[in-house]
């Protein structure tokens, strides 16, 4: 069990005068050559399992390292998934960002929009193509279905010149290795965990793992911490990296936060909103599941409340599973405020 100590004690938090500048905390600094990455997508509200990336990609950023000084530490990058547009709920990336910043998470940079970047996905499209390494693709799921979803070597379907294709990336025989900071060595082979993948869809936009493998070498990302339900689309990502000549960030995947019922908290299954108003019962419940002992969490404030979580920080608290599962469910209804849940098991 991770203890999660909710009580609010010690000082209150100085006001400043109205007009005063105020002095940027150690946590919010960032100036190091080390660059992270939180990448929501914009499809419903900040929630408690993508606060629990969100800050998980921040304290590694800023702290990346043990022994590290917490004011030395890099810099941390929002960018917006927004290449999906029926997916999209319209002011969810602005209402991200407001939650992120009620935190205490201000980014070091503009947030990236990946609607802006179509020329680079496109650019590295035609160069896969040119180079041989992508196909037209008719086959819908029903013609996956036997063989459990994965695009075999050749297609099922016939060509359709009545529709628009998919185009697929070749992975022949493919092996993709690498060491994960938190969940070890892995070894995987495309052809059985992935298939040959879609890099752009039928109906026009570019395919997330590519556009996700670009955006994390262009930025000069050199960590990705992100989810581990994420985990089995870095050896994608990986792959088209090496296929563009681009370099791999190292990687950390967290674990996923699900109900008692194992369902993973997220916005399509009604995983509660992060109260703007009061997001400091968030920010302790998340902190706390990666790690931060009780005595880091006592600020009434949520900046000084990150401080304290960075100094206390150490990558090698970080639970090393899977899922963590909720002790009480993480829901809410209309006429009830999100009651954050205070435990968890591994």
């Amino acid at each position: 069990m991770i203890p999660h100590p909710i009580q609010q004690t010690g000082p209150s938090p100085q006001r400043r005068a109205p007009g005063a500048t105020r002095r940027l905390s150690r946590a919010e600094r960032g100036s190091g050559s080390h660059r992270g990455r939180f990448a929501p997508s914009p499809t419903g509200d900040l929630h408690l399992g993508s606060l629990l990336a969100a800050l998980g990609s921040w304290l590694c950023a800023r702290k990346p390292g043990p022994g590290t000084d917490p004011g030395a530490g890099g810099r941390w990058l929002v960018r917006i998934e927004d290449i999906d547009p029926p997916r999209e709920v319209p002011g969810s990336a602005d209402s991200i960002l407001r939650s992120l910043r009620a935190c205490g998470l201000e980014p070091d940079e503009p947030p990236l929009y990946q609607s802006t970047r179509m020329a680079a996905y496109a650019a590295a499209f035609e160069r896969l193509r040119a180079e041989g390494h992508v196909y037209p693709c008719w086959c819908s799921r029903a013609d996956l279905a036997a063989s459990g979803g994965l695009h075999p070597a050749t297609c099922v379907a016939k060509p359709d010149p009545s529709r628009e294709p998919a185009w697929r990336v070749r992975v022949g025989d493919a092996v993709i290795e690498f060491d994960d900071v938190l969940q070890g060595p892995q070894h995987w082979h495309l052809a059985d965990s992935a298939g040959d993948f879609v890099v752009k869809r039928a109906d026009g936009p570019f395919a997330y793992q590519l556009a996700c493998a670009i955006d994390d070498a262009a930025p000069g990302i050199t960590q990705v911490v992100r989810g581990a339900d994420l985990l089995d689309s870095t050896p994608r990502q990986m792959f088209l990296r090496r296929l563009l000549g681009l370099c791999d960030p190292s990687c950390l995947h967290l674990p996923v936060l699900v109900d008692r019922e194992g369902r993973k908290l997220s916005k399509s299954a009604g995983a509660a909103a992060i109260d703007p108003g009061d997001p400091l019962p968030a920010l302790r419940t998340a902190l706390a599941a990666l790690g931060i002992p009780g005595d880091a969490l006592r600020a009434r404030e949520p900046r000084a409340l990150l401080d304290d979580a960075l100094a206390a920080f150490d990558m090698a608290h970080l639970p090393r599973c899977r899922v963590l599962t909720l002790a009480e469910p993480a829901h809410t209804t209309a006429d009830r405020s999100a009651a954050f849940p205070r435990d968890f098991a591994v």
